[in-house]
């Protein structure tokens, strides 16, 4: 059995994915939640219901899948940590 290769971080960074997470964090922490435990729920389950749908968050994360995201969120901080 081969291991197979993930190139996920070959890409050029997702330009939706970042203004999707932005305005969804936003709408989160506008109603009071808190934003990161908020997401993570959503990217670990899959459930909607951890997005609010205030100012079309709901609809919006629904627009990636959750593997996009957690590539976005792991490639900017990978960014971060290995300059």
């Amino acid at each position: 059995m081969n291991t197979q290769k993930y190139d996920a971080f070959k890409r050029e960074p997702n330009v939706e994915a970042k203004e999707i997470l932005e305005a969804v964090y936003l709408a989160l922490n506008n109603k009071g939640y808190n934003p990161m435990t908020q997401i993570v729920g959503y990217i670990l389950s899959g459930d909607p219901t951890y997005i609010t749908s205030h100012d079309n968050a709901r609809a919006i994360i629904g627009r990636l899948e959750r593997d996009e995201l957690l590539e976005e969120l792991v490639r900017d901080f990978l960014r971060d940590v290995i300059k």
